[in-house]
């Protein structure tokens, strides 16, 4: 705005420069420079209005900067200590997944030291008892064989006996046989030495 009143008034100016008067030619000149100090101080005091508006958004900006600067060093902080704290946690959770992990593998070996005992120990018991049935079955068949052995010699000796015994009541049933015939023919001769008949008697 302030330029285009500067060309107005220089194309006024030269208008009025056709005019010879003097004091009319002073009066425009210092109208003139009155008006380029006015314009002058117009653009001086826009530029400082410029220059207050960039100064206070150069402040702005750089707060706005050093809020961005603080908030990321605080992000870059909470993130260097989440992944110290990661890190701690996941070494710790290492070391104690390592011990849980040996502390199992010295279970299992235990374990399997004592399966290996009892299969051992199991074994051995049943070749035992095995070994003791077998023992028991060979006693059974041994005594078995004896009592069938001592039944037959038993059943044996008691028809022996028997049959000794049959023989000797025979025996000793014709010996009496004999006597009682004897007998009686000695008691028939005495009777009839007395005149006794045996029928009667």
């Amino acid at each position: 705005m302030p330029p285009k009143k500067k060309g107005k008034e220089k194309s006024k100016g030269k208008k009025e420069k056709k005019k010879p008067a003097d004091g009319n030619s002073l009066e425009e000149k210092y109208r003139r420079s009155t008006l380029d100090v006015e314009v002058l101080k117009d653009h001086l005091a826009l530029r400082r209005d410029i220059a207050r508006q960039a100064q206070a958004c150069s402040h702005e900006l750089k707060t706005r900067l050093s809020s961005l600067e603080q908030t990321l060093g605080e992000e870059r902080d909470d993130k260097k200590a989440i992944s110290a704290d990661l890190t701690r946690q996941y070494k710790t959770m290492q070391t104690e997944m390592g011990v849980k992990v040996h502390q199992l593998e010295i279970e299992v070996s235990r374990l399997r030291q004592q399966l290996a005992a009892c299969q051992e120990s199991l074994q051995n018991e049943q070749q035992e008892r095995e070994r003791i049935t077998q023992e028991k079955d060979a006693t059974i068949a041994e005594l078995q064989g004896k009592i069938d052995n001592m039944e037959t010699e038993y059943e044996k000796i008691l028809h022996d006996s028997l049959d000794n015994l049959l023989s000797r009541l025979a025996d000793t049933k014709m010996n009496w046989v004999k006597v009682s015939t004897a007998l009686h023919l000695e008691y028939k001769h005495k009777l009839a030495g007395f005149g006794l008949n045996p029928l009667d008697i």
